[in-house]
């Protein structure tokens, strides 16, 4: 796969990671797991399924007897033992329960359990991600740059809405704080929380997706700045002049992330 379609697979990755640890909650809590979006990145991953008794068992390899064995369930445990034990300890038939051993086995899984729950989802991510090839080249990025400006300039929203994905996937920028926001418009920039409860974000892309509009704010602006805010406001309602717009924000992206990897270079 090229470096887009990798980048985009890490994006839709860590998407399904959010929906899943979203949905994790205590057994009195109310919430389902999103067992769909769990058993798309078990897929991802490369685990093999297999369904025993009322168990969804999925196994990181299914060529060794013994191995990480994940249960699809609220608790989302990764044993590291056998299929047989997992069936055990986690639906025993009642000839099963007449055994000590097997009693044991049931009231006491701390030997074999490796995660559960959120930890679990990270370890699956992991071995998501490591499937992925995320090396690149200037041209790489330069490609990417190029593909916004197009669907800028044809007004394919969808498409300048995936470039901006992935753009905040290389540079870290994050969804906006409640006070930076703005319906029917979709924003990223860089997120910095301050003591005080003060917010700094910025610089930021705002793309205002009725009119096919992206404009640049270069610096950062604080939660607690009320002339920031109103600048922000200005910016979004076309009444202050923002420091890019249009192609010149794809070119400021591409820049940022050229930058970003030449300072994190080593030093011979």
């Amino acid at each position: 796969m090229s470096y887009k379609e990798n980048l985009l697979k890490k994006i839709e990755i860590d998407r399904l990671v959010n929906r899943v640890i979203t949905s994790i909650g205590s057994p009195d809590s109310g919430r389902k797991l999103d067992k769909e979006a769990m058993r798309r990145l078990l897929d991802m991953a490369g685990y093999s399924h297999r369904h025993e008794r009322d168990l969804d068992l999925y196994l990181e390899n299914d060529d060794t007897a013994k191995g990480l064995i994940l249960v699809l369930d609220n608790d989302l445990t990764i044993y590291d033992t056998t299929v047989e034990d997992v069936i055990i300890r986690k639906s025993p038939v009642l000839k099963e329960m007449v055994s000590i051993r097997n009693i044991i086995k049931i009231l006491n899984d701390k030997d074999v359990v490796v995660s559960r729950k959120e930890a679990s989802v990270l370890h699956v991510r992991e071995a998501c991600v490591k499937q992925l090839d995320l090396s690149h080249t200037a041209e790489d990025i330069g490609d990417i740059a190029i593909e916004g400006k197009a669907s800028l300039e044809s007004r394919y929203a969808d498409g300048v809405v995936e470039v901006l994905a992935m753009f905040a996937e290389m540079l870290g920028y994050q969804p906006p704080p409640k006070v930076f926001d703005a319906r029917h418009h979709d924003i990223m920039g860089a997120l910095t929380e301050k003591a005080g409860g003060d917010t700094r974000f910025g610089p930021a892309v705002i793309y205002g997706m009725a009119h096919s509009e992206i404009k640049l704010i270069d610096r950062q602006l604080s939660s607690l700045n009320k002339e920031d805010l109103e600048y922000f406001q200005g910016v979004v309602k076309g009444e202050t002049k923002a420091a890019a717009e249009g192609a010149d924000v794809f070119e400021f992206l591409k820049q940022s992330v050229l930058k970003k990897e030449t300072a994190s270079e080593p030093i011979d």
